[in-house]
């Protein structure tokens, strides 16, 4: 019998997953539908009580992230379920792209390569197997983007009913990735802060009876799906960490989840504990963090997004704090680029890579180059940076289109000059 959303379940659902650790005061929960601590109302994210974990024993599993099931909330037999089983997406060596901007050796960590092509399979991938654990019948969230997608298509392949809040005016194609697989697709009039309140009240109500919204309550689960892009990297970089990587912020959890899984990584002797640097990258339109980080502050003050990297559209940031922490303990930043600067990257990195980024993707390539040129990157060092989505997602964005239209003769082509 499928337990209810509001009762403790067996910890084997959620494999070496043990309880809820607030973040803040480190108080414990059972593993159930939470979100915040009742004490503080600090952050929960799940702790671990970890096996023997061995190289050999992850390298023999799946080709997607199933293969670190013993490192995620997840019951071991997650291959078998119905899921989208996302990951394993290439770490491309970037030596064109290096040798433009001036760095020795420079790897782009593509995941427009994932089933609805954003990083946001890896984390609704964990959130579902916590919603069949508990005994939700919908899928839902608040998105500005990406993750409806992902949503709509986790919960067709799961046998979910799905229904996905986004704000008014987003991407079209990112309207219709949403769509496609039959559940509901509501606009809120509003920015993405708005969407979230909203889906933050519809929670407490008996219409949401039922619901599991993958980025609030069960947001716990669905953030360490995070964590396999660091797994990812490492492993892709024969076990060894990157000295230096470039990580988008909206909500600010990609970049923290990845610096936990460095952290694990390091704690189980899968990798050398040596030193990296993580930088954060937002849009100037959009960049609270950044804003926090240049005066040297560890307050984020909300603000109104207005930017073309609508996937990061976020005005207050939920692990904003978090994100400062992390740059100022290893030694990196967190910076910003405008919406020029994030079109020049996006064909930055498609013209040196073959390589074509939706809008996030261009936030990171910018500001990459920007702590190139400003001094603040090692161009010596071992570099990640990452590309989250698909730029099929963000044509909009991009002035491109044919070069010329001619007449079907050879003449005609020469009188055009083009070559």
């Amino acid at each position: 019998m499928a337990m209810t959303a509001t009762e403790p379940t067996s910890v084997r659902a959620f494999g070496p997953g043990t309880a809820l650790s607030c973040r803040e005061c480190g108080r414990r929960y059972e593993l159930t539908p939470q979100f915040a601590c009742e004490f503080c109302f600090g952050p929960l994210e799940v702790a671990y009580e970890f096996g023997n974990v061995t190289r050999a024993d992850i390298e023999s599993g799946p080709n997607n992230i199933w293969r670190y099931r013993s490192l995620l909330p997840v019951p071991a037999h997650v291959a078998e379920l119905p899921n989208m089983a996302p990951g394993l997406t290439p770490l491309v060596k970037a030596d064109r792209l290096a040798a433009e901007l001036g760095i020795d050796s420079l790897y782009v960590k593509d995941d427009s390569g994932n089933p609805t092509h954003s990083f946001k399979d890896r984390v609704v991938a964990i959130a579902v197997e916590a919603a069949r654990t508990f005994g939700f019948t919908t899928l839902s969230c608040s998105s500005t983007g990406n993750l409806a997608g992902a949503v709509g298509a986790a919960a067709a392949r799961a046998g979910f009913e799905s229904c996905v809040f986004i704000p008014a005016g987003l991407e079209e194609a990112k309207v219709v990735m949403a769509a496609v697989y039959g559940g509901k697709v509501v606009a809120i009039d509003g920015n993405y802060d708005d969407v979230n309140r909203f889906c933050s009240e519809l929670i407490g109500d008996p219409v949401g009876e039922g619901w599991g919204f993958v980025n609030v309550n069960l947001r716990p689960y669905y953030g360490e799906g995070s964590k396999t892009l660091a797994y990812e990297i490492a492993e892709q970089l024969g076990w060894r960490l990157p000295e230096q990587i470039v990580i988008p912020i909206a909500s600010g959890s990609q970049l923290t989840k990845i610096d936990k899984g460095f952290q694990e990584l390091i704690k189980l002797g899968l990798v050398e504990d040596s030193p990296y640097r993580i930088f954060g990258a937002q849009a100037t339109g959009c960049s609270p963090v950044a804003q926090a980080w240049e005066k040297g502050i560890d307050v984020i003050q909300p603000v109104k997004p207005d930017t073309i990297a609508k996937s990061l559209a976020i005005g207050n940031p939920a692990d904003g704090p978090y994100v400062l922490d992390i740059a100022q303990r290893t030694g990196g930043s967190v910076e910003h680029v405008n919406d020029d600067e994030i079109v020049d990257a996006i064909k930055l990195l498609a013209r040196t890579e073959g390589v074509f980024a939706e809008t996030a993707g261009g936030v990171t390539t910018g500001v990459l180059r920007k702590l190139v040129r400003e001094g603040r990157l090692d161009p010596k060092a071992q570099t990640v940076v990452l590309n989250t989505g698909d730029g099929l997602k963000t044509l909009n964005a991009v002035d491109a289109g044919v070069t010329a239209t001619i007449k079907p003769s050879l003449s005609a082509f020469t009188d055009a000059g083009l070559v």
